[in-house]
């Protein structure tokens, strides 16, 4: 386990850059020499015991996140929950899970056998979390897999690593609203997910978000390689509580359409 938080989002930024070249050229465009601040970074995984969502958050439990908040995709076949640090400068950390036995048996025995290529105790390293593939699919079993699920496929092919960092618009000094930023980033070029529009939420559910559509790289299968959808940048902008404290959690509605950023365009 790592011994920091900042080394830990270190190593997934490095990661993260690594798959996902965009990401810079999007932190030059909006940061304009500030730092751009994380407001949360996801992951991916299976309900399988080796490496379920409870295993990845104790990665971020052991550094002093809490979880506070749970959410159902019943159509995408998810459960994910959000964690947080008093420390509220600290991005919050949101953890899905596929639950693989609602799948099919085809798709079922692909993830169990590269589940069960996994190292017992490769959960538990420091680097889990940015550790990537720990198996060899064939481009069939992608396909296979992406027929049922993107998610799944996802998986298969990038494995353990930060699906996406999310700018905090709340921290830009040169923005005020999420529009403002979308529109500074098609003028860049950067084509954005418009799954239930450009901007999922709003006011009215404290949270408005939008995302670029990922990144195109390519990964190497046990037979051959493809150039697939790797990972994306995400926009968020929170909105106060009747309290006056800023909303902290995730809208189910808004985030079920940001794991649409990783579909094939």
């Amino acid at each position: 386990m790592h011994t920091s938080i900042e080394s830990l989002f270190s190593n997934l930024w490095h990661d993260y850059v690594a798959m996902t070249p965009s990401a810079e050229k999007v932190h030059q465009l909006l940061g304009d020499g500030d730092e751009l601040i994380n407001d949360h970074v996801a992951f991916r995984t299976f309900n399988l015991e080796k490496i379920n969502l409870d295993k990845l958050a104790a990665h971020f439990l052991a550094l002093g996140y809490e979880e506070k908040g749970q959410y159902d995709f019943e159509q995408k076949k998810l459960k994910a929950r959000h964690y947080e640090h008093a420390d509220d400068t600290k991005p919050k950390v949101f953890i899905s899970e596929l639950l693989v036995e609602e799948f099919s048996e085809q798709v079922q025995q692909i993830i169990h056998k590269m589940v069960e290529a996994i190292p017992a105790d490769a959960v538990n390293k420091e680097d889990f979390l940015y550790s990537g593939t720990h198996w060899n699919v064939s481009s069939n079993d992608y396909e296979t897999l992406l027929q049922e699920s993107e998610y799944a496929a996802w998986v298969s092919a990038w494995g353990f690593r930060a699906n996406h960092f999310t700018v905090s618009l709340n921290h830009l000094k040169h923005y005020n609203m999420l529009a403002e930023v979308n529109e500074k980033l098609k003028q860049a070029g950067f084509e954005l997910n418009t799954s239930g529009g450009e901007i999922k939420g709003g006011p009215e559910v404290h949270l408005a978000q939008s995302s670029t559509m990922a990144d195109r790289m390519t990964v190497k299968f046990s037979d051959k390689a493809l150039t697939i959808p790797s990972c994306f940048y995400e926009f968020a902008e929170r909105f106060p509580l009747p309290d006056g404290k800023l909303y902290s959690g995730f809208v189910a509605a808004s985030a079920d359409k940001i794991f649409e950023s990783t579909n094939a365009k």
